[in-house]
C-alpha cells in the first residue's frame, strides 16, 4: 500500500510515520515543508494543480494529512488548516488516483460542552475559538468533498514528544525548574481543567487502522474519560519524584491569560491565573469513543500514567 503522509515532521505525524515504517506491507512517501521529507510542499501556498501532477505520478492509495498549525493568529490558523485542506481535497479530486483520505482533526472542533457528559460524533459543533473554527472548517471541506474520507477528531494528545509550550509541557517545566532550584513549593494555575488525554501513539495506531478501513465521516480518537489537570499534576509529581507542596492559585477577577507555573519569587497577585487550555473548550471534555471501537477496532493502550512519565523524561533531560 502506498501512503503519502503530509505534516509528517509535526508532533502527531512523527508517530504516525513510525507506525506506518513498521508496517512492511506500506511503502511510504513524507511530503511537507521541510528539508527532511522527501517532496517539499506548502500546503498553504502551493497550487492545487501543483499537488495533483504529484498524486498522478506517485498514485498512492491513502493520503494522511496532519499537517497544521496550533498556534497563530486567525488568519494563520486559516490559512493552515483550512485552505491548506481545501488544497488537498480539490487535488484528489482532479487526480486518477483515486485515494482514500485520512485527515486529522481535533476535539476543539466541538467546542464546550457540559461537565459530566461524553461527546459523540452526532453533537453540534460550536468552536469557542479561531483554532476550532479552522479545524471545523477544515472537516466540513473534507465532509463535503465526494472523496473516500474520515476525520478522526483527536482530543488532548499526550506522551513522548509533547511540545514544550502545550499545557502538560509547561507543568512538567515549571516541575523541572522547582526540582532545580530546590524549591519545596510549586505555584500553579488553572487546574480545575478537566481534558481527555489520550497518548499520541495511540493516535498513530488510530490513523493506521483508518487508513486500511472503508470507515467514513467522523471518528472521535480519546481515551473516554476526562481528568483533572490537578489530578494529572499529582501523577506528575509523583513520577517525577517531587516532594514538594503543590499550591494551586484561584484565578483573580477580571481580564486572563493563560497561566500553570511560575518562579516562587513572584506574588500571586503578579501572574495573572486562567485555565490553562486555550482551546475554547471550556472546563470539560471527554470523548464517546464508540464508534473508533466500532468501525476501526482500535482501543486505547496506553495510560495517563505512562504518557506522564514520557512527558518527564523529556522534561527532565532538558538543558
Amino acid at each position: 500500500m502506498r501512503v503519502l503522509l503530509i505534516g509528517a515532521n509535526g508532533y502527531i505525524g512523527r508517530f504516525v510515520a513510525d507506525r506506518l515504517l513498521a508496517d512492511p506491507a506500506v511503502q511510504l512517501t513524507a511530503l511537507g515543508r521541510g528539508d527532511d521529507a522527501d517532496v517539499r510542499f506548502d500546503l498553504a501556498t502551493g497550487s492545487p494543480g501543483a499537488l495533483t501532477r504529484f498524486l498522478d505520478a506517485v498514485h498512492p492509495g491513502v493520503v494522511i494529512n496532519c499537517a497544521g498549525a496550533t498556534r497563530g493568529g486567525a488568519r494563520d490558523l486559516t490559512r493552515h488548516n483550512t485552505v491548506a485542506v481545501a488544497t488537498v481535497c480539490e487535488a484528489l479530486r482532479r487526480s486518477g488516483c483515486g485515494a482514500r483520505l485520512v485527515q486529522i482533526g481535533c476535539g476543539s472542533e466541538y467546542g464546550p460542552s457540559q461537565p459530566g457528559s461524553s461527546t459523540a460524533e452526532d453533537a453540534v459543533p460550536r468552536p469557542g475559538g479561531p483554532y476550532g473554527v479552522s479545524k471545523l472548517a477544515a472537516t466540513e471541506l473534507v465532509l463535503g468533498s465526494g472523496l473516500d474520507a474520515v476525520v478522526l477528531r483527536v482530543f488532548s494528545p499526550a506522551g513522548p514528544g509533547t511540545p514544550a509550550g502545550s499545557p502538560l509541557g509547561r507543568l512538567a517545566e515549571a516541575m523541572r525548574r522547582a526540582m532545580q532550584s530546590g524549591d519545596g513549593e510549586l505555584k500553579l494555575g488553572g487546574l480545575g481543567v478537566q481534558r481527555d488525554f489520550i497518548d499520541v501513539r495511540d493516535v498513530a495506531r488510530a490513523v493506521h487502522a483508518a487508513s486500511l478501513s472503508a470507515a467514513q465521516g467522523v471518528i472521535n480518537i480519546g481515551s473516554g474519560r476526562a481528568v483533572r489537570l490537578r489530578d494529572a499534576a499529582a501523577v506528575l509529581a509523583r513520577v517525577a519524584g517531587y516532594g514538594g507542596a503543590l499550591h494551586e492559585l484561584d484565578a483573580p477577577p477580571g481580564p486572563l491569560r493563560a497561566a500553570i507555573g511560575h518562579p516562587r519569587a513572584e506574588s500571586d497577585h503578579a501572574v495573572p491565573v486562567a485555565y490553562p487550555y486555550p482551546d475554547g473548550c471550556g472546563s470539560w471534555q471527554q470523548a464517546d469513543v464508540r464508534t473508533a471501537r466500532d468501525r476501526l477496532g482500535w482501543r486505547p493502550r496506553i495510560n495517563l500514567e505512562e504518557s506522564l512519565a514520557d512527558i518527564w523524561m523529556e522534561a527532565a533531560c532538558r538543558i
